[in-house]
């Protein structure tokens, strides 16, 4: 191995930092990891040092005005050209906090050093985070990932540059074909929410776009250039077919459609979702919600006690105002009924202590969203038929599922959101940890904001806080981290930022990043992530490669298309 400078002695030398005089001819870059052997002043032994290059700097030594730089160029005055590099020390073995001596010859770290340096070599349980600038791949401690020490990652970065969505992607492809997952592999799954176009709906068909070059780079990393097996797509229904259509552009096979019926609706309590962006517990609304909810599930569970179908989709209700029907079967007949026992006969057991004000402002919310809801909501299908679009994350014929919620309103993404996050959350309470599964929910800032309490961001606080211990893992991704609340961001284990705003990076959510790494994270492209981990002390860079699964329509290669899905 050979040596690529020697400390500096000019510079204060620590344990914990010190200066490199690089040698001539040699390079030394941000993020090179190097290792240094020092004897110990009593000379009982040595220590190693290991580090990442954090800053790196050039100057003319011997001038003193900046017009001097013009008398060196042209040889008028003699300079020498001092090239340094300040090292930021990740790793010492033994752990004797001793600094090294001025002169120690610093050497690259590679193999074996390199991992020493940045720990990898503890890790009993690793998945590949990607290239990094030597060439060589780096890892996440997977045991900081699954619940085992810690559990969670976190992804920052400028939408559309920052490519947050497709290194979830990478990463859970990694998670998948590694040997991290041991006996449990088969049975992990992963549940993505798609929040921007179709793009994520050709994850089973190779990418024809994939390089050789790429193809090499998934053999450094010691994974699979395959797409996603096991792959359920599902997408809400469209508004203006009476039959149940997925509401897709792009693609027309293996589709399946989510909706709910309105007994399910009543007695899983999800009334509260249909408000999932406002704050209600600072209004009396949450008072009256709360008791809209209760009475609702009474009904449906009488219902269900009643004609004995655990799958009735209406919901069987005494008269009410003028109508002879007692069964309910779409959204706005259910809203109707909320209208006539609030409103119209201000039935005291409905309304409770609130005032009649409190309930014409709820009523307005409920005629609001209708036409955004309706269509997920109806009670006009036979058991039977709704069975087919029950929506089962945990379902054990799929490994990956997608869920569009691209084409939906923002009250309608949300209480898909929280829906499925809390029939998550409660049959993950039932079944235990293991097997654990993945959650990847973009625009985090959107579902558990900074301010204020919603149902969505409490349930996203308690998968934060829980999840860990019920095998929930949340990939979540946000373009800026301080609009999140804390409590969702801080229980990360692995944060990921890529490239960042001006002034999102100087947020103190970011202090886990070096002074040289913010500034850098102005200028990262596309592919390029800085990540932070428990075991690691300074972040590191890593780029990712080309996705082998396609990633838009135009990836997908003419004969992996179905018929139905070709254009003429």
């Amino acid at each position: 191995m050979n040596s690529i400078g020697y400390v500096l002695g000019t510079q204060e030398a620590t344990p914990l930092e010190f200066w490199v005089a690089v040698l001539p001819g040699n390079v030394l870059r941000l993020d090179d990891v190097v290792e240094v052997q020092s004897q110990r002043p009593d000379g009982n032994g040595v220590v190693k040092f290991f580090g990442v290059v954090d800053y790196v700097r050039t100057l003319h030594e011997g001038t003193q005005f900046d017009t001097d730089t013009f008398l060196a160029k042209n040889g008028s005055l003699p300079v020498n050209v001092s090239y340094a590099a300040h090292i930021q020390v990740t790793r010492i073995e033994p752990e004797e906090y001793l600094p090294p001596q001025p002169g120690d010859v610093v050497q690259i770290a590679v193999d074996e050093g390199l991992k020493c340096a940045l720990h990898f070599d503890g890790m009993e349980k690793r998945i590949p985070a990607g290239m990094m600038r030597s060439g060589s791949p780096a890892y996440l401690n997977f045991e900081f990932i699954d619940g085992t020490n810690g559990a969670h990652i976190n992804i920052s970065g400028v939408s559309g540059v920052a490519t947050k969505t497709s290194y979830a992607l990478f990463l859970l492809h990694g998670i998948f074909n590694s040997a991290a997952l041991g006996s449990y592999r088969a049975n992990t799954k992963a549940l993505i929410f798609n929040v921007k176009g179709e793009d994520l709906f050709f994850l089973d068909k190779p990418n024809n776009k994939l390089s050789e070059a790429n193809l090499a780079k998934y053999q450094t990393l010691g994974i699979p250039a395959e797409p996603f097996r096991d792959v359920r797509f599902c997408a809400a229904p469209r508004k203006t077919s009476h039959n149940v259509d997925p509401h897709l552009d792009q693609r027309a096979d293996n589709i399946s459609v989510y909706l709910w019926s309105i007994r399910e609706f009543c007695r899983e309590r999800l009334f509260s979702f249909l408000f999932a962006g406002d704050d209600l517990e600072r209004s009396n609304l949450g008072f009256l919600v709360s008791i809209l909810e209760e009475k609702l599930a009474r009904i449906a569970e009488e219902n269900d006690r009643n004609d004995k179908k655990v799958l009735g989709v209406h919901l069987d209700v005494e008269p009410f105002g003028d109508r002879d029907k007692t069964k309910i079967t779409t959204f706005r007949e259910l809203i109707e009924f909320l209208e006539d026992k609030l409103v119209e006969n201000t039935d005291n057991s409905w309304l409770g202590r609130n005032a009649p004000s409190t309930a014409e402002a709820l009523m307005r919310r409920l005629w609001g969203i209708r036409e955004e809801i309706g269509h997920l909501i109806r009670g006009d299908l036979s058991p039977e038929q709704f069975a087919k679009y029950q929506l089962d994350p945990l379902a054990a014929a799929y490994q990956l599922t997608v869920v569009d919620i691209n084409k939906l309103r923002g009250k309608a993404q949300k209480f898909v959101v929280g829906v499925l996050l809390k029939k998550l959350f409660y049959e993950k309470e039932k079944r235990g940890q293991y097997p654990v599964i993945f959650i990847v929910l973009d625009e985090l800032n959107k579902y558990a904001p900074r301010e204020g309490r919603s149902p969505i961001k409490n349930l996203l606080v308690e998968i934060a806080e829980r999840g860990r211990s019920l095998g929930i893992i949340l990939v979540g991704a946000q373009q800026t981290a301080s609009e999140v609340e804390r409590r969702v961001v801080g229980q990360a284990a692995i944060r990921v930022v890529g490239r960042l705003d001006s002034a999102e990076a100087e947020r103190p959510e970011y202090n886990f990043l070096t002074g040289a790494c913010r500034k850098r994270s102005l200028l990262l492209k596309s592919g390029s992530m800085f990540i932070h981990q428990p075991e690691v002390p300074s972040p590191i860079l890593v780029n990712f490669p080309f996705p082998p699964y396609a990633t838009r329509e135009s990836e997908v290669a003419i004969d992996e298309m179905d018929d139905d899905d070709i254009e003429f």
